[in-house]
């Protein structure tokens, strides 16, 4: 429910009522040309009525008639041939902000953009009907679909990830977006390595998840979260890694690692984000941020992993990481551009952090300059976290901000470049694989939505909220409001339909019991390949719609040959000698496509070339090595098939549901809904009350005609406006409850079938009791009455 002031409230409670709307388009105040508004929100499901509200999408729309101004009618001033002055406020794609209320206080109503525009010829109105932020989810659904975890045989991903992930395409965002998510035509801006949200899943915005912690391990929490959701361990040292969407080198550049923790949710107080290098001959170096948080310790390392020497440590003693428990931003930023390609790197860094308070901390830059330290020519190969405290947001940039004695904490905490604008639930649907994908991003959420028994809706600011198939399960101990026949009500109709009984409900469940990954064809290039100094040179090999995503090819040389998915850079085009650590190489998945972008750091050309003069690049994809079974799972309530008969309800297939216990609970969340007919309470025509939102509760009491008094969930809205007249609000509200278990009380009711079908007298009996048709005249009985044995005898 919307939140108001005692003002607002009192005049909701007036005997009188002067309504107040405001209306903006493109910004533009048009309140006073609006002639007529109607705005209407409901559940969209494919199930009955009385269970919609269980399942589906809810997308407002706004239709408003718009008259003239000046003297000037409307279509000269808003149609779609009048001048762009006037016109472009109500162009299709325009913002459009509804609010309503009474005596001048308002509430948000509506906020959408504008889908059409009709202008009657000859009349002073144009129609303009809007659409909220369903519209922004236009766009061509796409989610990454790993391969691990078929591989490991553990969940990778969620429902919930998925839904999130959908909106970030939309620029829907629950936490701080990739900092630079596109490549650009220059080689030397921003570019992100690796994003990974972790709100319900370890699959990456950009890059793949390396290895997976068993779920034991941790749990998805909400509570805690810095900004929506957070993985949290359930023991010290919770360790998961990913490979980056591009293997940039180490040399030559600035690039940066950060992540978010709330070290007030904690098994421990350890956490380590370490970037691993892809060396020559096999070894492997890295960058490392470790925080102690009872320690107060800030700690960067740079050196080689597993190897002897121990590289070289620099320690930051910050006292307000171990008194300030919260919500902190804490990264690292790498300056390797005084190294070049061919020798050994240097590298100066500095630890970023913004405290729970806000304080933005900068701490001093350190330089490695011992031997142990300098990390010899390699590409970034996979990032390591490992965690004592709940994590959230973990991304990698190459090419950040350059200077980093001019690194702003606006440019760090990413301000004014986003704004939260989504709410998830709780993470109920894991994957092991995520499902094929098709259509708009509004699309898939809704058959998400409606797959796993979630509601997804945009609410009247605007903010988009994903709920779980618990929300409506519980029945709430008080309503939102309470509307009577005596003051709010002027129509209500009561409805209750053996549709909305489900009293076997059954689950489709896809089960990957056994399902592993396996290598698809090998694709090997057709040709060599220059790649300039400087330049990027762009690759689009073919990839079956069954393949899962892979990540860039491993860069390969000669001390250390690698098989499978891998390109080697040669400094000949006959093959020459094996270039490492010059070359970045990253790849993405574009439809049927799979692109991979080489960009030469270096100074001289090298080329995609094996030793013995060939093509080097070969793709080596991903897919399944058998389909999962496909299986069923049911609860029923054999209490109410005692008196409504066996109704059931089969939930369609669907690739979303992977688990048998999430199947379960699935099924179970149905029968809760429909084991009793629940009813519905349609047309209820109120007293306008801009407060009230989809799933609100309301408490009905009629006291004049059904005579009841019941609490209802509010499932649709239908609100209009005629100028100067009063709005009239119309609801649709499902009962959180049934009217308790029938009890047929002085009831007998009669049985399916006749009883007295099948024991007719014969024609034999007749014939031999009445042998004439007189007898038979004269015994006056009736056609049923000679039908009826005597004794009940055939």
């Amino acid at each position: 429910m919307l939140s108001s002031d005692p003002a607002l409230d009192d005049a909701l409670a007036a005997p009188d009522r002067t309504p107040a709307h405001a209306t903006r388009c493109g910004g533009r105040e048009l309140g006073t040309q609006v002639q007529s508004w109607k705005v209407e929100r409901a559940y969209s499901t494919d199930l009955p009525e009385a269970l919609r509200a269980v399942s589906g999408s809810a997308s407002a729309q706004l239709e408003l008639q718009l008259g003239g101004a000046s003297g000037t009618p409307a279509p000269q001033l808003y149609s779609a041939w009048a001048g762009r002055t006037t016109g472009d406020a109500v162009r299709p794609g325009q913002s459009v902000v509804h609010e309503t209320g009474l005596l001048g206080a308002t509430l948000p109503a509506f906020r959408g953009t504008v889908r059409s525009r009709t202008a009657a010829s000859g009349t002073d109105t144009v129609t303009v009907q809007a659409l909220d932020g369903a519209e922004r989810l236009r766009g061509p659904a796409q989610l990454p679909r790993p391969y691990h975890g078929l591989l490991y045989a553990l969940p990778v991903a969620s429902a919930t990830w998925c839904v999130d992930e959908l909106l970030r395409q939309g620029g829907i965002h629950t936490c701080p977006p990739p900092r630079a998510p596109a490549a650009a035509t220059d080689v030397t801006a921003p570019f992100t390595a690796l994003y990974a949200s972790l709100h319900g899943g370890f699959d990456a915005t950009h890059g793949q998840p390396e290895t997976l912690p068993a779920p034991a391990s941790y749990s998805w929490i909400r509570d805690g979260a810095p900004h929506e959701m957070a993985l949290m361990p359930t023991a010290a040292g919770l360790s998961v890694s990913w490979m980056p969407r591009s293997r940039f080198v180490v040399a030559g550049k600035v690039f940066q690692a950060e992540l978010y923790a709330n070290s007030a949710r904690a098994m421990g107080s350890a956490l380590e984000l370490k970037l691993v290098f892809d060396r020559s001959a096999g070894a492997y170096g890295n960058y490392a941020l470790n925080v102690d948080f009872t320690a107060g310790t800030v700690k960067i390392t740079s050196g080689t992993v597993g190897g002897s020497g121990g590289g070289q440590v620099y320690v930051w003693t910050l006292p307000k990481l171990a008194s300030l428990k919260g919500a902190w931003h804490l990264g690292f930023t790498v300056d390797t551009r005084a190294g070049t390609t061919s020798s050994t790197t240097p590298a100066t860094v500095v630890p970023r952090l913004t405290a729970p308070d806000g304080e933005f901390l900068a701490l001093g830059p350190a330089t490695f300059n011992t031997t142990p330290a300098y990390q010899p020519p390699s590409e970034l190969y996979r990032i390591d976290l490992t965690t004592d405290v709940a994590v959230e947001c973990v991304q990698v940039t190459d090419n950040v901000w350059p200077d980093l004695s001019s690194y702003t904490a606006d440019e760090w905490e990413q301000r004014g470049r986003w704004t939260k604008g989504a709410e998830l639930d709780d993470v109920t649907v894991p994957l092991f694989d995520v499902p094929k994908v098709s259509g708009s991003q509004w699309e898939v959420i809704t058959e998400i939505a409606r797959a796993t028994m979630s509601t997804a809706e945009f609410d009247e600011q605007g903010v988009f909220r994903w709920r779980g198939p618990g929300r409506f399960q519980k029945v709430p101990a008080q309503p939102d409001v309470t509307v009577t026949t005596r003051r709010d009500i002027a129509a209500l109709t009561v409805a209750e339909e053996i549709d909305a009984c489900r009293n076997h409900c059954e689950q489709v469940y896809q089960d990957y019991t056994g399902v592993r990954a396996a290598n698809g064809d090998t694709t090997t290039d057709t040709a060599v390949r220059e790649i300039r100094p400087g330049t990027a040179v762009e690759v689009a090999y073919a990839m079956a719609e069954d393949e899962l995503d892979v990540g860039p090819p491993q860069i390969e040389d000669d001390a250390a040959t690698t098989t499978g998915h891998k390109v080697r850079f040669g400094s000949a085009a006959t093959g020459g000698t094996s270039v490492k650590g010059g070359v970045t190489v990253s790849s993405r998945r574009d439809g049927p496509n799979y692109i991979v972008r080489f960009v030469n750091q270096g100074t001289a050309s090298v080329w995609t070339v094996t030793k013995d003069g060939k093509p080097s690049v070969q793709i080596v994809p991903q897919k399944r090595a058998a389909d999962p079974a496909q299986r069923w799972y049911a609860w029923y309530n054999t209490t109410s098939q005692s008196y409504y008969g066996r109704q059931v309800y089969q939930a369609p297939a669907t690739d979303w549901v992977q688990q048998r216990q999430v199947a379960s609970d699935l099924s179970h969340a149905m029968l809760d809904a429909g084991r009793y007919p629940v009813p519905v309470l349609g047309e209820v025509d109120v007293l306008h009350d801009p407060r009230v939102q989809l799933g609100d509760v309301v408490r009905v009491m009629d006291t004049t005609g059904a005579a009841l008094d019941t609490l209802a969930w509010v499932v649709g809205i239908r609100t209009t406006c005629q100028a100067g007249s009063v709005p009239q609000q119309t609801l649709t509200l499902r009962g959180t409850s049934y009217n308790g278990v029938p009890l047929d009380t002085g009831l007998t009711p009669d049985a399916p079938v006749d009883p007295q079908y099948g024991t007719r007298r014969s024609y034999a009996l007749v014939a031999a009791q009445f042998p004439t048709l007189d007898d038979l005249t004269q015994s006056r009985l009736s056609y049923r009455e000679l039908l009826q044995p005597p004794g009940g005898a055939a």
